[in-house]
């Protein structure tokens, strides 16, 4: 906090240094890099399409490529336009240096704010995915990143986690979730830790399972919920409802299977510390550039309030790659940062340029305004067609829908007008865009749709903002199909 332009410069030097004598480094003859401009300017700016063919080659057991040793866990998410799933290389300094050291800071940062804290009292749960051997060769692996971190942490650390690994990284979700609800229920858990989206799902399948009528008397001794992977604001009142009459407190991460970048420092606040010291060099593209490679900013560089595409170079072997994230800072000292949303989620079909952070806060504010809970949504324009407006389709599930969804639309609408003047310039008199459209989808329909979709648990997330219907389409064809 105190030296971040000396941190940042020394581990980029570092990175460059320990990399030299790879395949990566030979090509960019990192040898005779000395400045941060020279390093900007061999090195071109990666996506994983651009990377892929060296990743394929050290998932076959080839060395010394992006980073120097045998690289043996990859870190299995979402997938790229051209491939079902990403497999980002995970080496052993990516363990020690950044995730490991992240996960120490939370904790180390969570007990500063809450000295009294009696979190070590009991066990935190965490909520993983699992991993398998790599097709063809059985010393290499793949998976979840939660499956990786499990698998090699130390062994302190497992007196402190539930449940035991072997259930932990069971593959079948079902399965594994009512593994893990036997298996919880009669402990002493004073912390969850783990994506909202299916914590909620396995919080809800374990009290149905017990003979308990709420958590707080099956974990009267829970504290906080370590979460990260999505926006929390969604089912922030779904948790209080659940925790009730419990006060758990809330602490954010923004951690992926690229690195671990931000830790919330302060209660109370709702932006993140970027961490500058985990083996990670940061760089930051504005996104009205975002099309200009050459226009990556250094920390020294940036602006508050300004929306940034997330570039890093990191001790795993991704070399300026471009993450997919958007974050803006909150503060220049110390750096202080919130992430809203995605290079390529987010709806610009008639010039909106509506981003996560948008849709986010818009639907925050129509839930406060009407009392409605949601549990998960996407959205997807309709594009206009003969003498049609466009709009904007809204899919919710509702844990608890408005009385009346036509002020909850009109409190969205107007919500999104006061955060995105694009937006609201497209709504002037319905010229461009009409009113969203909300429809309402039956209880546990994402849930069926992401199992019918073999994309249950682990890193699979519910898309929120897309500029094409695809998603959109597929679920209401599910509804259709199911009712």
């Amino acid at each position: 906090m105190r030296y971040p332009y000396e941190v940042q410069q020394e581990w980029l030097y570092r990175l460059i240094d320990t990399a030299k004598d790879t395949e990566w480094g030979r090509k960019h003859d990192y040898t005779t890099i000395r400045t941060e401009a020279e390093f900007k300017k061999r090195v071109p700016i990666s996506e994983y399409e651009d990377l892929k063919p060296s990743i394929d080659r050290l998932r076959k057991g080839e060395q010394d490529i992006l980073w120097p040793g045998e690289i043996k866990w990859f870190a299995k998410s979402s997938g790229t336009t051209g491939d079902k799933s990403k497999f980002i290389p995970v080496s052993q300094e990516s363990l020690d240096e950044c995730h490991f050291k992240g996960g120490k800071d939370m904790l180390t940062l969570y007990c500063y704010n809450f000295p009294d804290t009696h979190l070590f009292d009991g066990k935190t749960l965490s909520l993983g995915g699992s991993h398998k051997e790599e097709e063809g060769n059985i010393s290499i692996r793949n998976g979840d990143l939660s499956a990786i971190l499990m698998e090699n942490l130390p062994l302190w650390a497992e007196f402190f986690r539930a449940p035991d690994l072997s259930i932990a990284l069971m593959s079948e979700w079902e399965e594994k979730m009512n593994k893990i609800a036997g298996a919880i229920m009669n402990e002493n858990i004073t912390g969850l830790s783990g994506v909202p989206s299916w914590m909620l799902v396995l919080l809800r399948h374990t009290l149905a399972l017990s003979d308990k009528k709420n958590l707080a008397e099956m974990w009267p001794n829970m504290e906080v919920f370590f979460h990260g992977g999505v926006n929390f604001a969604p089912y922030r009142e779904q948790f209080n409802e659940m925790f009730k009459p419990l006060k758990v407190n809330f602490w954010e991460l923004y951690n992926a299977s690229e690195g671990f970048f931000g830790i919330q420092d302060h209660y109370g606040r709702n932006d993140l510390l970027l961490m500058l010291d985990y083996g990670i060099y940061y760089e930051f593209i504005p996104m009205e550039n975002i099309e200009k490679r050459d226009v990556a900013l250094s920390l020294r560089e940036v602006q508050t309030g300004v929306n940034y595409a997330l570039v890093i170079s990191t001790c795993g072997g991704l070399w300026r790659y471009m993450l997919g994230d958007t974050i803006q800072f909150t503060s220049l000292n110390p750096f202080r940062i919130i992430i809203t949303g995605r290079v390529k989620h987010f709806i610009n079909a008639f010039g909106e340029e509506l981003i996560m952070d948008n849709a986010e806060k818009a639907l925050s504010a129509a839930c406060e305004r009407t009392g409605a809970i949601v549990a998960e949504y996407t959205v997807a324009p309709v594009y206009m067609q003969g003498d049609a407006k466009g709009a904007h389709e809204w899919l919710i599930e509702f844990e608890r829908a408005p009385e009346n969804i036509n002020y909850f639309t009109e409190v969205l609408d107007n919500a999104l007008k006061a955060q995105n003047s694009d937006y609201e310039a497209k709504r002037y008199k319905d010229m461009t865009l009409t009113l969203p459209i909300i429809r309402s989808l039956p209880e546990h329909t994402f849930f069926n749709w992401l199992k019918e979709k073999g994309k249950l648990g682990g890193q699979n997330k519910v898309p929120r903002l897309a500029n094409n219907r695809k998603f959109v389409d597929d679920i209401l064809a599910h509804v259709k199909q199911k009712a």
